[in-house]
């Protein structure tokens, strides 16, 4: 068995690596709360960013506050790639990609080809909305978050096949109302694709109420689906609650891998789980 890797920093990327991906310490715990307060400030600024009158007034005030977040940010991209052993693992990974996906944007009005006289200022506005990936940042400050997302994968089986039942009892209803309402004027089930998203709607207890039946064989069915409603609606959220409640509840270090940057580790754990080098 090949012996795992025993990572040795400079001191000044120790501390770095210490403060950035851990939470046991004083500058840690600091750190995080400072990130998560500008997290929290930069999603909010997006939002405000989409009201004509206050983007109107105060347009100029925002778009340099969201330059304060993005170079903010950005620092807090290079410094985390510095701090791990492994860049492009951290890079790749799931908030890795979110904290490039928070920067990008704005960096990407600069090219020379978004310029607001060509028709490209619309698509520059649609990658701004990117943004609000920042939000997901604040999963990093979820304990709970590694216990729902274990729930969540050992569910996916299960899921799988519900939906797929889901799937062929929206084909097979919408099929039948259908070959039911079909015939009848201005009954809205003009197509069985069209019955299917009637069915959809209805088998999720939305009922924007655009198509409904007008018989009363129509009405019959429609009543059955939206009964059935209630199970639909019941069986996913059983099978994740009862992963969660038997899921495995040791308690976990906010001790990141100086390798991969990894979490997530059991609280005596030695080696990282992923990748084998020394935490």
């Amino acid at each position: 068995m090949k012996k795992p890797k025993h990572i040795q920093f400079a001191p000044w990327r120790e501390r770095m690596h210490e403060i950035i991906f851990e939470a046991d310490t004083k500058m840690g715990k600091l750190f995080d709360v400072v990130l998560l307060v500008m997290i929290l400030a930069s999603v909010v600024t997006t939002m405000l960013e989409s009201v004509s009158d206050i983007n109107k007034d105060y347009g100029h005030i925002i778009a340099n506050a969201e330059w304060v977040f993005t170079i903010a940010f950005t620092i807090e991209y290079i410094l985390r790639l510095i701090c791990v052993h492994r860049p492009l693992k951290y890079a790749t990974s799931f908030f890795g990609i979110i904290d490039l996906l928070a920067i990008l944007p704005g960096y990407l009005q600069l090219l020379p080809f978004f310029d607001s006289r060509t028709g490209y200022v619309s698509a520059v506005r649609a990658m701004r909305l990117v943004r609000v990936f920042r939000v997901f940042k604040l999963a990093k400050f979820l304990k709970e978050s590694k216990t729902i997302m274990d729930a969540l994968k050992a569910s996916r089986p299960k899921i799988t096949v519900f939906l797929t039942f889901i799937l062929m009892l929206v084909v097979m209803i919408g099929s039948v109302m259908y070959f039911v309402e079909g015939g009848q004027k201005d009954s809205g089930f003009t197509s069985i694709p069209r019955s299917i998203y009637w069915a959809v709607v209805t088998l999720t207890t939305v009922g924007y109420g655009d198509i409904a039946p007008t018989t009363a064989l129509g009405q019959f069915l429609a009543g059955l689906v939206m009964i059935m409603g209630y199970g639909v609606l019941a069986v996913p959220t059983g099978i994740v609650s009862a992963e969660i409640v038997g899921g495995d509840n040791k308690e976990f270090t906010t001790i990141a891998c100086k390798s991969c940057a990894s979490e997530g580790h059991d609280i005596d754990a030695i080696y990282c789980k992923y990748c084998g080098a020394e935490l």
